[in-house]
């Protein structure tokens, strides 16, 4: 997976001046390092979020960044509304949401900052924890409801899916990626949250859930640990059948070199009209530090830091 190089403060900032609204009613007084915000962020972020918002605001003390965490729709339908002017999402605008700020004068900023992946996860109890992506694809349309369908010697029943919300951006991975239709089985549920997801596969052998990587990939993280104690992260082949030989976990190297198929890109869609606190948000979450901070989450991230080792010949 090639990485692309990301806009730096000066960029945002001079992009963001080109962009500005002459309109007096404009009352916004932050700045890129200063005043308070309120930001939505797909509910699927929140522990990587969670991690980079502290820091941030330990090196701005007089920042504050209120994060929202909701379902990807209701995230960009608060930028839509001017509701907030900053939002973390798995998807870049579409061409008629870019329409719609354009004619309004908003010219949207929408920057890369990581690479996300969707986790399958599965009861400690199930001994099956690899599949393909063609089974994956069956379970979610429907046309394999059993566990037995998956192995013949599986002593569990029907197969119940879970996913956190019906306006997710899990649930758009699924149509969008995996079964690329529409057309999902009965047997898929929604819950609230990936918290809600996990608690639920902990105490039903039957159960399969998908939720986002970074619940799941920070092992140094006591929330992550205690998941992991709850449930198995499954393995995944683009071949079929799924081997242990070709079947991959979200790992940050397997979503870097493409091993792990079910990977997203996550994004900062940015509608300020001048330099605001956003920006530099932004571009903290652009910079080396923030891309490190991603990095630490288990997630990857879109520009992988540089470590410089100096060697002495003695």
């Amino acid at each position: 997976m090639k990485l692309l190089p990301v806009l730096l403060l000066a960029g945002l900032i001079s992009i963001g001046s080109g962009c500005h609204r002459k309109d007096e009613k404009d009352k916004h007084t932050d700045t890129p390092t200063t005043g308070k915000i309120s930001i939505a962020v797909d509910q699927t972020y929140t522990p990587v979020n969670g991690a980079v918002l502290p820091v941030f605001h330990s090196m701005y003390k007089f920042a504050q960044i209120q994060p929202r965490y909701l379902p990807e729709v209701d995230a960009i339908n608060l930028l839509l509304k001017d509701s907030v002017r900053l939002a973390i999402t798995s998807r870049p605008l579409s061409a008629k949401e870019m329409e719609y700020f354009s004619a309004k004068k908003f010219f949207p900023k929408v920057v890369p900052v990581a690479i996300d992946g969707i986790a399958v996860v599965v009861h400690p109890d199930n001994p099956d924890t690899l599949y393909s992506v063609e089974t994956i694809r069956k379970m979610m349309m429907g046309e394999i409801s059993t566990w037995q369908q998956v192995n013949p010697k599986s002593k569990l029943g029907k197969i119940k899916v879970l996913f956190d919300d019906p306006n997710s951006s899990i649930v758009r991975f699924i149509v969008d990626s995996i079964t690329k239709s529409g057309n999902l089985g009965s047997q898929l549920s929604s819950l609230k949250s990936n918290l809600d997801v996990v608690d639920y596969v902990s105490k039903n052998p039957d159960a399969v859930g998908l939720i986002g990587v970074s619940w799941v990939s920070n092992r140094l993280d006591p929330g992550s640990r205690s998941f992991l104690e709850k449930i198995k992260v499954a393995g995944i082949s683009v071949s079929h059948p799924a081997t242990a030989g070709n079947s991959y976990q979200p790992f940050q190297a397997y979503i870097a070199t493409g091993k792990y198929p079910f990977t997203r890109f996550v994004y900062v869609i940015l509608t300020e009209p001048r330099p605001g606190l956003g920006t530099g948000l932004t571009s903290f979450l652009a910079s080396d530090k923030g891309q490190r901070i991603i990095l630490k989450t288990g997630i990857l991230p879109y520009t992988m830091p540089e470590r410089n080792v100096h060697i002495i010949n003695e």
